[in-house]
């Protein structure tokens, strides 16, 4: 049940038209507020409503920055919400959470500060956000999550993303998976292979970015060789340098028809 504060955050921000708060109506607008030209693929991401992404991403394409404003944005104009932050280390956690602190400054109309920390910040409006580490004891505490963002979703254990899952069940939360790729193996491969179709799926390769230049890729691509490249760059999922089969391989070795040897 919200309190009277927040059900009048709510109506407030219901009722900001869009000539007062451009924001408030398109999230892209947040960063244009903090001085950034959204790409068409962020945009989309921000003015969606998709329940489910998987953001495959060269580096630099500005997949977390894109994120960061998504959260930004739903705290401030969800009220009550909580926003989880989940990387595989705590310093890509509270990197992430720097550039929400900075999309929350470029708001003009924002909502004020209740309570801040180094990994979290609350708002008047009842709205949190909180920056986590990757480890399953970490956010087992957690419950109605209104957004999750699992940053460098590649290197993320799967443990933790099996977890964090039912914590969007009673909310029906968004949950938003961004990475650059890490070989054949983990959940995001698996959910961006076989996960079907209730994932919306963007990928996007250094090509794609506007801010990177054929020069520096062509450098790029003789400094760290082409496996390298393909998997930072050209979002490839290669195979583990020390990998004795590959996966395609694997697959094809597999077989639903065969009897097992031992059975229950």
């Amino acid at each position: 049940m919200p309190t009277l504060e927040q059900s009048l955050f709510t109506h407030l921000a219901n009722n900001l038209s869009a000539a007062a708060d451009p924001i408030a109506g398109d999230p892209a607008q947040l960063m244009v507020a903090a001085g950034l030209t959204p790409d068409a693929w962020q945009a989309e991401l921000l003015q969606s409503q998709w329940q489910r992404a998987l953001l495959l991403c060269s580096r630099q394409a500005g997949k977390s920055t894109v994120t960061a404003a998504l959260a930004t944005h739903t705290a401030i104009y969800q009220p009550g919400s909580l926003t989880l932050l989940l990387s595989a280390a705590q310093r890509q956690s509270a990197e992430l959470f720097k550039t929400v602190k900075t999309f929350y400054h470029a708001i003009p109309h924002r909502v004020p500060v209740a309570q801040e920390s180094a990994l979290q910040l609350e708002l008047a409006n009842g709205s949190r956000i909180v920056a986590l580490p990757g480890k399953e004891a970490t956010i087992r505490g957690f419950a109605g999550v209104d957004l999750l963002v699992i940053d460098e979703a590649s290197r993320v254990e799967d443990a933790l993303y099996y977890s964090t899952r039912p914590m969007l069940a009673v909310s029906g939360g968004r949950l938003i998976c961004l990475t650059t790729p890490f070989g054949k193996r983990g959940f995001f491969h698996q959910e961006w292979t076989e996960g079907g179709e209730s994932w919306h799926r963007t990928r996007i390769t250094a090509l794609d970015v506007p801010r990177i230049t054929p020069e520096f890729l062509e450098e790029e691509r003789r400094a760290l060789g082409e496996w390298w490249f393909l998997q930072e760059y050209m979002c490839e999922f290669m195979e583990t340098t020390d990998q004795v089969f590959s996966y395609d391989l694997i697959q094809a070795a597999m077989s639903s028809d065969i009897q097992p040897l031992f059975g229950g």
